[in-house]
């Protein structure tokens, strides 16, 4: 398909290597799918007879290799060439002033490929030199001793539309790698042999690694990639621009997906192929995670059997529309089972979510997908539950072990217990084994990590379900394992416990029946070493055993003390130890079958192999051998009583301290935030700082230290022992304000997570002392610099405009992309605080309004906000929505390229303000007269005359027609896309106006820009 664009400039050219072995008459074809003219360039040794040619859409070219050629191909645009060959291009040019390169390279930034022919037979897609168009590289007739080598490669998604500002070509078309862009050691890391050492990721190894998912050229020093080329010995290649967007990660009709092939989802995300040392299942697998877990198993109790010599394949039946696999022309097993009509028009999917969906392209109607027969892991946007409409039951089951997919002894669902309240169920084998209800895993985060879920619980009369949401894990699942255990990615942490023993306790198990020769303190524990010579052993080769059937075996056996779990080739055994009084623990397993892991009873005598000493005794000889006669001096009795006291003083203070703490978490607005962390371990990621400690990174709170003062109470600078410096926010103990406003933000800022929101770190709690502990930010605020004659000058048009769109992509986090929907509500320019790099971080939480699921706007009795920014519907109504943030934005853009406050344009003889100021401008088609005059020599007009555009529309009287965050964004960034005229503005003038009642509006303290609004008796 071809992918129609709407300017000729707004690509760059694609350089090919490509390496092949095989004699002379390999051939290459170029084809070009895209919808305007590519001038392709060679180059290579021995240098062939042409070397640059015109290519229109939909045309191909086969060029001709003689033997032993290694070269590189690439694509021109924006060429002007006259009749005698004569002229240049815009990008990719050669240099060479002609059609023909000569044997010139192209400037990049370029895509490369790299070509030898009847040497190695390597050939690759590379992006080491930057990005400007989709292309794939495709090897046809040529045979490989790899899986993976002989496949389609390159890159297919339009990296140009998604180019961060500071990479992006000037004048658009292409995108930089990082090390062009700006030339430091961090992005140029150099990588070469034989002093190998890996360069570490950036932040823009994703964004690369996205853009070309099958590709395998990245060079580490640009990206953080590896370069990986792909191997086809003896083949013919197929060089095409502009290819599908789908290439990759779609089967269609007519085609197929081989066993040593694999589909990747758009974006890279996932990877769907066959795995196993015989390719016998087929499975999806985040492509990122470096173990290749496997998300998902379309046939983990029927593994593939191909009794021919010929390739496994998925493909869908050309009849029936299902997906099938097959081997020489026969079908070895339906994946689906659907009906989709005589000549089906289907697609198989593999998308970024991890879901495999068939889909009929007639009426784009989802015809089977893969999330709704989910195996051991549950990803984000899966359901675990049950549809009564459908039948449909989504449930988790085990593997038989970490190697088999065979559906092992546990199952996980959600179910309502009989007060409608969602808990999750672990069953074995049928019967109940463990249950919680779903909060419980919000207690489970991990100790100092970051993950967070966002659960969705629905039961009404159609039935029931639970799924997630994660803004935090780079490869967030919920795994049930083998064991029975729920766990996620990060492998070390469980959220069950490692067996349940049949007696009831305090993490979930349920109760059942117990052997009598078992106590409740017996356990087992997971050892390295051997029973005594002589223990007797027993080896169930049961194929379908589980570790959990191990288990089960041994606790209901009384002479059993240990056992094994053995995963044998497509099978499993037990092996079992009964009658041993001692076990030899070797703490670094050697190389020894017998000295495998094994679990060992807790009553069993643990022999340390080094020193031959009893490291752990039962009950029984505990009793009989501890030391009787022991006394301890005096003098030690004495120094261990001063020691507990001066304990029992620090722990007394810490309860004060902890004190705090309920009070923040125990208001019904936050009953659902997670308890926080404090150095006595109170929650999660923040500090409880000592007062000591702020005393001393401040000095005493001393007048040099202190950065500035809000409606909050002021700020301070301060350095901590270990070198970092700190912001300090200190709570006025006469502002009326602060407790709410407190704890708003410690407790919302915590859960937030973005570039462009600033950082809180923890608080200290002393007294009536209350404060926020913040990073710190070198350049203050964006007012700092603003609204001062003498430093706005060091805000050009480049660093304004980046600081606009960094505002903007925090607000869309807060507004959809994090854990929950936020509602700043007092967003404004001594809000916006500013890095080294000035780029810009939104802070100050206290007036922020979480929203629920689905809820699009809320009313208030009390108005918060700052006078100048509140939008009408907020001020004179009390409602307010993200279209609340977005109006306040649109008054902070209007600030950022005039360099004046919105107070700053009353007039005497008018009545309005900066936004009406504007309005009038732009009534007048005179908006380029609100240019700041600092501005002058570096600003961009048509950008400029766009971002007034944007604010005009963002502050527009009637919040319906005001664009939404995302719509805002593409605005910004996206040249192409039209933008509606602006209605008129709400303009603001006198005081501010709201619903409260004659009681409240006494109690509400106005100020015009610089301070907040606040009601002193909180919000709701």
């Amino acid at each position: 398909m071809k992918h129609k664009q709407t300017s000729i400039l707004s690509f760059l050219f694609v350089v090919v290597l490509v390496f092949f072995d095989g004699a002379a008459g390999t051939t290459i074809s170029v084809i070009n799918d895209c919808g305007f003219t590519v001038w392709p360039g060679i180059s290579g040794s021995p240098v062939l007879n042409i070397t640059g040619f015109e290519l229109v859409e939909g045309s191909r070219h086969n060029l001709q290799t003689p033997e032993k050629w290694q070269g590189q191909i690439w694509g021109r645009t924006g060429c002007t060439f006259n009749g005698s060959g004569h002229g240049s291009c815009k990008t990719g040019d050669c240099g060479s002033g002609k059609m023909e390169c000569n044997g010139r390279s192209a400037t990049p930034p370029v895509t490369l490929a790299k070509l030898y022919i009847s040497y190695y037979a390597d050939y690759e897609v590379s992006i080491i030199n930057g990005y400007n168009i989709q292309m794939t590289v495709e090897a046809s007739g040529g045979s490989s001793q790899n899986l993976l080598d002989c496949t389609k490669t390159g890159c297919v998604d339009d990296l140009n539309q998604r180019c961060p500002t500071e990479l992006r070509l000037e004048g658009g078309g292409g995108c930089k790698s990082a090390c062009q862009a700006f030339g430091t050691h961090e992005y140029c890391c150099k990588s070469s042999y034989p002093a190998f050492e890996p360069c570490k990721s950036t932040t823009y190894t994703q964004l690369f690694r996205s853009a070309c998912p099958r590709f395998y050229g990245l060079n580490i020093q640009s990206t953080g990639l590896v370069d990986t080329p792909y191997t086809c010995e003896g083949a013919n290649y197929t060089v095409r621009f502009c290819p599908a967007a789908d290439t990759f990660s779609t089967i269609k009709v007519g085609s197929q997906l081989n066993s040593y092939d694999q589909l990747v989802s758009m974006r890279g995300n996932f990877t769907l192929g066959f795995f196993n040392i015989d390719r016998s299942y087929l499975g999806i697998w985040y492509s990122g995670d470096a173990e290749a877990r496997k998300v998902w198993v379309a046939n983990p109790n029927k593994p593939i059997i191909s009794t021919s010599g010929s390739t496994i394949v998925l493909s869908i039946d050309r009849n029936t529309g299902n997906l099938i696999i097959n081997n020489g022309g026969t079908t070895l097993m339906n994946i689906t089972d659907i009906q989709a009509g005589p000549n089906p028009n289907v697609t198989a999917t593999l998308e970024d979510t991890g879901n495999f969906r068939l889909i009929n392209e007639f009426d784009k109607r989802i015809l089977w997908q893969s999330f709704d027969h989910p195996t051991n892991v549950l990803l984000p946007g899966m359901k675990l539950g049950f549809n009564k409409t459908t039948g449909r039951n989504w449930t988790l089951t085990s593997w038989l072990s970490k190697e088999l997919p065979h559906s092992g002894a546990f199952t996980l669902s959600a179910e309502p217990n009989k007060k409608g309240v969602m808990r999750l169920v672990i069953r074995r084998r049928g019967q109940v084994y463990w249950t919680r209800t779903y909060e419980y895993l919000f207690a489970l985060n991990h100790p100092g990590a970051k993950p967070y879920y966002n659960l969705t619980s629905v039961y009404n009369t159609e039935g029931w379900y639970l799924s997630f949401e994660s803004s935090y894990l780079e490869l967030p699942m919920w795994i049930l394992t083998p064991e029975g255990r729920l766990t996620d990615d990060d492998s070390s942490v469980f959220w069950t416990p490692e067996f349940c023993y049949g007696y009831e306790s305090s993490d979930g198990c349920v109760a059942f029946s117990l052997p009598q020769c078992r106590r409740d303190t017996d356990s087992f524990t997971e050892q390295n070493g051997w029973f005594d010579i002589g223990t007797p052993s027993f080896t169930d080769s049961n194929s379908s055993l589980s570790i959990s059937d191990c288990f089960a075996k041994c606790w209901n056996d009384c002479s059993c003390v240990g056992f094994q779990s053995d995963d044998l080739l497509n099978a499993t055994a037990c092996s079992l130890w009964s009658g041993s009084n001692s076990f030899l623990v070797y703490p670094h397993e050697p190389y020894s079958l017998d000295s495998r892991s094994k679990y060992v009873i807790s009553s069993l005598n643990l022999i340390n192999s080094r020193t031959g000493k009893k490291t752990r005794k039962n009950m029984k000889w505990i009793s009989i051998w501890t030391p009787i006669g022991v006394s301890v001096p005096l003098v030690f009795l004495c120094l261990w009583y001063v020691k507990k006291r001066n304990r029992t003083r620090e722990e007394n203070d810490r309860r004060k301290r902890d004190q705090y703490f309920l009070e923040l978490t125990a208001s019904e607005s936050f009953k659902d935030v997670h308890q926080l962390e404090s150095n006595a371990r109170n929650g999660k990621d923040l500090l409880l700082f000592s007062f000591a400690s702020i005393m001393a990174a401040t000095g005493d709170f001393s007048v040099e230290n202190k950065l500035g003062q809000g409606g909050f109470g002021p700020v301070y600078k301060g350095k901590l022992s270990d070198g970092r410096e700190i912001a300090i926010k200190r709570l006025s103990r006469t502002s009326g304000q602060g407790l709410v406003e407190f704890k708003n933000e410690l407790i919302l800022v915590a859960k937030l997570q973005h570039t462009n929101l600033v950082r809180v770190l923890g608080c200290c709690i002393h007294g009536e002392e209350k404060m926020l502990i913040y990073e710190y930010m070198p350049n203050k605020s964006l007012d700092f610099f603003l609204f001062d004659e003498s430093r706005k000058v060091e805000l050009d048009w480049p660093r304004r405009f980046n600081i606009i769109e960094g505002v903007a992509q925090g607000l869309l986090y807060l507004h959809k992309y994090s854990r929950m929907r936020v509602i700043h509500r007092d967003l404004k320019a001594n809000n916006i605080l500013l890095d080294e790099n000035m780029n810009p971080k939104i802070s100050d939480f206290g007036m922020a309004r979480i929203f629920k699921e689905n809820e699009t706007e809320a009313m208030t009795n009390r108005v918060v906000g700052t006078y100048g920014y509140m939008s009408p519907e907020y001020a004179m109504e009390g409602t307010f929505s993200v279209k609340s943030d977005i109006f306040s934005f649109g008054v902070l853009i209007l600030e950022i390229v005039c360099g004046r406050r919105n107070s700053s344009f009353v007039h005497l003889d008018r009545t309005y303000n900066l936004i009406g100021y504007a309005w009038e401008l732009w009534q007048q088609a005179n908006a380029m007269e609100l240019v700041d005059p600092t501005l002058e020599s570096t600003c961009v007009v048509q950008q400029f005359l766009r971002t007034v555009h944007v604010a005009l529309l963002c502050v527009q009287e009637s919040a319906i027609d005001r664009p939404t965050t995302s719509d805002m964004i593409s605005m910004l960034l996206n040249d192409t896309i039209s933008l509606p005229a602006p209605k008129r503005p709400a303009f603001f003038n006198g005081r501010v106006e709201s619903n409260s009642t004659p009681e409240e509006s006494r109690q509400k303290h106005y100020s015009v820009n610089n301070v907040t609004i606040t009601d002193m008796q909180g919000r709701m």
